[in-house]
């Protein structure tokens, strides 16, 4: 090997040291304690006691049924929102845009913690502003937190909320890497402005936007904080009980390592799974 390629290795090896240590490695003691029952000492191989209980635990079952609640509400809501605020959020008629993007950026750097509990503030029952809002137009008070169905509609509020200013700043950012030429062309040949949304501007917008629904999809699959925050643990009564919450529950509350083990590999399998299944209907026709 020459010289030049050890000096390069050697560099490396520190970085590759903790990368296979702290990643690599938990990687792969994770899919082998899957296989394991951890409920006894010593720890034992046992395929049932984790896949086989998997698939027949009514509660992975509510729990995969409420992520996907989420999923197909929540992500065509919010992409869809994102790229409405991304157009507006380009419009040389805004002034102080820097402002604005700033603003719709903002929600992803607050504290999970405290817009947690901002968000239980606002939607309580008894001194919510929302409640007081719906009030005044004659719609009687909604118990978000006692309620499933509302509780559900909640976290997906709560989470359009966070995500959708991060999805628009990287529509945004794809809006403006689009020739202004494209469109005085349209406009010369009397292309009205919704039709050069429609056939120009998302048409060239459709690789940006599929990178954000694949980013979203992993996010969602994964979505842990806003239900075990907002909604009490995946409350109530398990009606927004996600698979992220799912695993820690059986992770750190019931110490079932492998069982945890085995929900969070099923989450990959299904993140990844919905992911290529998005890039495989957003593929360029050939």
């Amino acid at each position: 090997m020459p010289f030049r390629t050890r000096s390069a290795y050697a560099f490396l090896a520190p970085y590759l040291l903790v990368f296979a240590t702290f990643w690599v490695w938990p990687i792969i003691n994770s899919f082998l304690i899957s296989f394991q029952n951890t409920r006894v000492n010593p720890w034992k191989f046992s395929l049932a006691s984790n896949w086989g209980r998997l698939f027949g635990d009514p509660a992975f079952y509510n729990a995969l049924y409420n992520t996907l609640i989420i999923l197909v509400i929540q992500v065509p809501v919010m992409i869809a929102l994102a790229t409405v605020m991304a157009v507006l959020l380009n419009s040389p008629l805004l002034k102080a845009r820097p402002l604005f993007r700033f603003a719709f950026f903002a929600p992803v750097v607050v504290g999970e913690v405290a817009y947690a509990a901002v968000f239980r503030l606002m939607f309580s029952i008894d001194f919510g502003i929302v409640n007081k809002l719906i009030g005044s137009v004659g719609i009687a008070p909604v118990s978000w937190f006692d309620n499933a169905n509302a509780a559900m509609a909640l976290v997906i509020i709560a989470v359009t909320w966070r995500w959708a200013g991060y999805n628009a700043i990287i529509i945004l950012a794809g809006l403006q890497s689009i020739p202004e030429d494209v469109y005085e062309a349209a406009t010369l040949d009397r292309v009205s402005k919704i039709q050069q949304f429609f056939h120009i501007t998302l048409p060239l917008l459709k690789p940006i936007i599929l990178f954000c629904v694949v980013l979203s999809v992993i996010g969602t699959m994964q979505l842990f904080t806003e239900p075990f925050l907002i909604t009490n643990r995946g409350g109530p009564g398990g009606g927004t009980e996600t698979l992220g919450l799912l695993l820690y529950r059986q992770g750190f509350t019931s110490l079932n390592f492998g069982y945890a083990s085995a929900i969070a590999y099923t989450i990959a399998a299904l993140a990844i799974a919905i992911s290529l299944f998005n890039l495989w209907v957003g593929r360029e026709p050939k």
